[in-house]
């Protein structure tokens, strides 16, 4: 920028004053702003006061592009196996000294809190938080970039992907979330940043890119990127199925054997290792073979517990009565099998 002070010439004492420019924003003085710099000289001749003279020089604030994507939080995302739609936060700040549009894109990353990316996120996408309801809402935070971040302004966005059904208790995806610089001048996303180049031209608004380099993208290249991943916590279920003879026909409940008429108790037994998450919902369906027949007077015990470990356990039937025989199925469901626990149902049928 070219600057111009007019110089005078006299014996004199000289008194310069300077004006100067507005105070900044945490982000810098907004782009486009005029600065003007005046400066006045007051001088004498021979002891006179003489007019004073001024001078004056006006430059526009160049635009400095920069930015910050960071996950929220310092944890890992804890998803399950086939899990739709699991969910990573991150934010955008715009650090520029000007409203900026910002592209958003996600990749598959490396892992960043420990572990060994092993297995890809399927069907990721991204999706900025409309601010009506906080937290990921699919109704309602449906935009795709950023639109219109004012200087030192943050916006929450949202990468969204599903978990394959076949991921195992400490499976690591990594993820990376990109934001790119957008010129903002409408409702969609507009032109891509681009860096002024040559000399400053103090009479227009320059472009400079400040960032620094991310997880993925260099330095200055007006983007920045961050990286979260998902571990899987997944339950580790076994199933086992016992049967006893409880009495027949001669014997009675003495050293009874399974022959017709003989009344056979079954155990099944669903275990939950330790380490991984509680298993839910768990529905269990029993097909009773040919030559039974269901006892319904014993009806169905849920959620017993045993004593010892399988397969070397026993049964204790101490369950709540419940589950339902229907069409030949013998049906059940308990609500919760919690991590290193097990939890049984047990029903009766008679040999034909």
């Amino acid at each position: 920028m070219t600057r111009m002070l007019k110089y005078l010439s006299a014996s004199s004492v000289l008194a310069l004053t300077v004006l100067g420019a507005n105070p900044a924003l945490a982000a810098g003085t907004a782009a486009g702003t005029d600065i003007t710099n005046n400066v006045t000289v007051n001088f004498e001749v021979g002891g006179n006061a003489q007019t004073a003279e001024a001078a004056s020089d006006t430059f526009k604030v160049d635009r400095k592009v920069n930015l910050t994507v960071s996950e929220v939080g310092t944890t890992t995302t804890s998803v399950s196996p086939n899990q739709q739609d699991a969910v990573t936060s991150f934010t955008v700040q715009n650090t520029s000294n000007a409203t900026l549009d910002f592209a958003l894109s996600a990749a598959q990353g490396a892992a960043i809190h420990g572990g060994t990316d092993n297995f890809d996120v399927t069907g990721l996408t991204v999706f900025v938080e409309s601010g009506a309801t906080p937290g990921y809402q699919p109704a309602e935070d449906t935009a795709t970039f950023i639109n219109a971040l004012a200087a030192d302004g943050t916006a929450t966005v949202y990468i969204i992907g599903d978990i394959p059904v076949t991921q195992v208790t400490d499976d690591v995806a990594g993820v990376v979330l990109t934001a790119t610089a957008h010129e903002s001048t409408s409702a969609a996303l507009d032109a891509l940043v681009t860096q002024t180049a040559g000399a400053d031209d103090s009479a227009v608004v320059d472009t400079v890119f400040a960032d620094t380099a991310g997880e993925t993208d260099a330095n200055r290249d007006g983007a920045h990127s961050a990286g979260d991943d998902f571990t899987v916590l997944a339950a580790d279920v076994t199933v086992s199925k016992i049967s006893t003879v409880i009495s027949d026909p001669f014997n009675g409940t003495t050293n009874p054997k399974a022959i017709p008429g003989a009344v056979v108790e079954y155990c099944i037994t669903v275990s939950n290792a330790s380490g991984g998450a509680d298993a839910t919902n768990v529905e269990i369906t029993d097909t009773l073979p040919a030559n039974l027949t269901y006892d319904s007077g014993f009806g169905i015990l849920l959620n017993g517990t045993i004593t010892g470990s399988v397969p070397s356990h026993t049964c204790n039937a101490d369950g709540a009565a419940g589950g339902s025989f229907t069409a030949g199925d013998v049906t059940g469901t308990i609500a919760t099998v919690a991590s290193g626990a097990a939890r049984t149902l047990v029903f009766r049928a008679t040999v034909d």
